[in-house]
């Protein structure tokens, strides 16, 4: 069930047996954007984490090259797909999208914005 079956009982709503909610209803999707972001699933941090500084990589996973950074955030959405085998079309769009974003709210981009080399979670 992968996500749904988590997502669905924390936030109320069984999404087992209606999984089109997350697509059809404002609410629910919001609230699932929310518990994705927020959520660690282990071996992967929270997005949250990582974008605020508090998570700190293992020696495992600086082994395998996910370092502190947006480049970790690609890695736990979808790294199976997009990280690791070097330059992806895919990853270089998500980081103009956090570029452009980042410009709007006059922030800095921090490092290690791509996965290229990171091993996946």
């Amino acid at each position: 069930n992968y996500n749904y079956g988590p997502a669905g009982q924390a936030i109320g709503s069984d999404l087992l047996n209606n999984p089109d909610a997350v697509a059809t209803d404002p609410v629910i999707a919001f609230k699932t954007a929310m518990w994705f972001w927020m959520t660690p699933q282990a071996p992967k941090p929270s997005s949250h984490d990582v974008i605020t500084g508090q998570w700190t990589p293992s020696s495992a996973d600086v082994a395998a090259g996910r370092l502190a950074g947006y480049g970790v955030i690609t890695n736990i959405i979808n790294g199976g797909l997009e990280c690791g085998h070097g330059t992806d079309a895919r990853v270089a769009d998500r980081i103009g999208f956090y570029k452009r974003y980042c410009d709007i709210f006059g922030v800095t981009y921090g490092n290690n914005l791509d996965c290229y080399s990171q091993t996946p979670f």
